[in-house]
């Protein structure tokens, strides 16, 4: 509902005290409602932000794969993410263009099925690598053969050990090929009217032209892996890791390497004396013998610390956390 302002209001009836607007114009003014259409063949399950995430989660995929598969076959080989959308089952058959190739995946534990459809103009130059070739895109398009789709069923192998590698944020899954097919027909595993998410990528293999390779996720499964956690992040809720998960956490957490450094003392000198130092110099510091020492933690001051030896080594042993308005002096 618009609302006027007292000066609208003035102006308007002005407007009809003076004769320049017809009241019987007003009433004969039909009223306009903005009305939004809704499909209730396609229901919107999948929220902005659950497809934000998922673009987000997906665009981590298309990292781990171009890095690896660059590796693996010595070519440049890129991802990248450009879409994710939500539509049905039945448009996503309709949309696949022949030929192509479907590889359907189990996941596990939600024991719900899963779909990869490669496009030839990804897939014939990427099966030419794994031969040995130059990568170099077909002429003419045509059906794979047995030995290239055995060759497509690894490529899937290795798409699906990265996608469980991305989905680790999310949820602790495994994956299982069901089955490599070029026959769109004999994979109609989701209702024809089910939800589902497609997220396309395009796919550059060398200086051959680009192509798509897209991920079809079913509703259950996402409802699993995105939309029930985000109400629990949405409503406070909290999840918690097994002593597994702790583990793996605890041995990531273990491997990074960090910088320690121990301040015994500061002082200010002339840059004459700078120049003139001598083995066996000594400097006066601002800081007693008894007092505990500086320990930072990268740039930050965490700790206070006590000299000392350990074996044959010098060491410093902590005596206290550094207080949170100790200044960082360094």
């Amino acid at each position: 509902m618009e609302i006027l302002s007292q000066d609208e209001i003035d102006a308007l009836l002005n407007a009809l005290s003076t004769g320049e607007v017809d009241i019987e114009e007003l009433k004969d003014t039909p009223t306009v409602i903005d009305y939004k259409s809704y499909d209730f063949r396609r229901p919107n399950k999948l929220s902005k932000e659950h497809l934000r995430s998922l673009h987000l989660l997906h665009g981590v995929l298309a990292r781990y794969l171009s890095n690896y598969l660059t590796g693996y076959l010595r070519n440049n080989i890129q991802f990248e993410v450009v879409s994710v959308d939500q539509l049905i089952y039945e448009d996503f058959i309709r949309s696949i263009p022949t030929p192509t190739v479907i590889s359907v995946f189990k996941v596990s534990p939600y024991e719900e099925s899963a779909i990869i459809q490669f496009d030839p103009m990804f897939l014939f130059p990427m099966v030419e690598l794994f031969f040995g070739g130059s990568g170099d895109a077909p002429v003419e398009m045509r059906e794979l053969t047995d030995i290239e789709l055995s060759v497509t069923r690894s490529l899937s192998r290795i798409l699906l050990d990265n996608l469980e590698m991305t989905w680790r944020e999310v949820a602790s899954i495994s994956t299982e090929i069901v089955s490599v097919d070029s026959n769109t027909n004999l994979h109609q595993i989701f209702p024809f009217n089910e939800i589902v998410a497609l997220v396309t990528m395009t796919t550059k293999v060398g200086d051959s032209p680009k192509g798509i390779l897209s991920l079809c996720l079913p509703f259950p499964l996402l409802d699993h892996l995105v939309v029930r956690p985000s109400q629990y992040k949405h409503f406070g809720g909290n999840i918690h890791a097994d002593d597994k998960e702790r583990r793996k956490i605890e041995h990531w957490l273990g491997i990074p390497k960090i910088e320690l450094t121990v301040v015994t003392g500061q002082t200010k000198i002339t840059v004459r004396d700078f120049l003139h130092l001598q083995v066996g110099d000594v400097l006066v510091v601002d800081r007693k013998v008894d007092q505990d020492m500086d320990v930072y933690v990268d740039e930050n001051l965490k700790y206070k610390a006590q000299a000392g030896s350990l074996g044959n080594q010098f060491a410093v042993k902590i005596t206290a956390l550094a207080r949170e308005d100790a200044r960082d002096v360094r």
